[in-house]
């Protein structure tokens, strides 16, 4: 059995920042702090709000809109493959 906590929530910024929706960590904050993100159904403007397994996210990007379900959290960020085993995509990938 392992001695390291496991994480029950995280801050709403610093998930989006380790799920790559975003480049920066500030600019999770400020995606925030301009209400472009709920947290299921509710508008968040608190970059420190937390967020757990099984929240809805949906992100109002500039042109268009990501809802994520929140699978798991990561202590640091990693690559993307990383990132994607952090969430479920609710909303269908665009088509290119």
């Amino acid at each position: 059995m392992s001695d390291a906590p496991t994480i029950d929530r995280q801050r709403i910024d610093k998930w989006l920042w380790h799920a790559r929706t975003v480049r920066t960590r500030t600019d999770a904050a400020a995606l925030v702090e301009a209400g472009h993100v709920r947290l299921n159904s509710a508008r968040v403007t608190a970059p420190g709000h937390p967020v757990r397994r099984g929240d809805v996210i949906t992100l109002a990007l500039d042109r268009s809109v990501l809802v994520l379900e929140v699978l798991d959290f990561a202590e640091k960020r990693g690559g993307a493959a990383d990132a994607r085993a952090l969430y479920r995509r609710v909303t269908p990938a665009p088509v290119r």
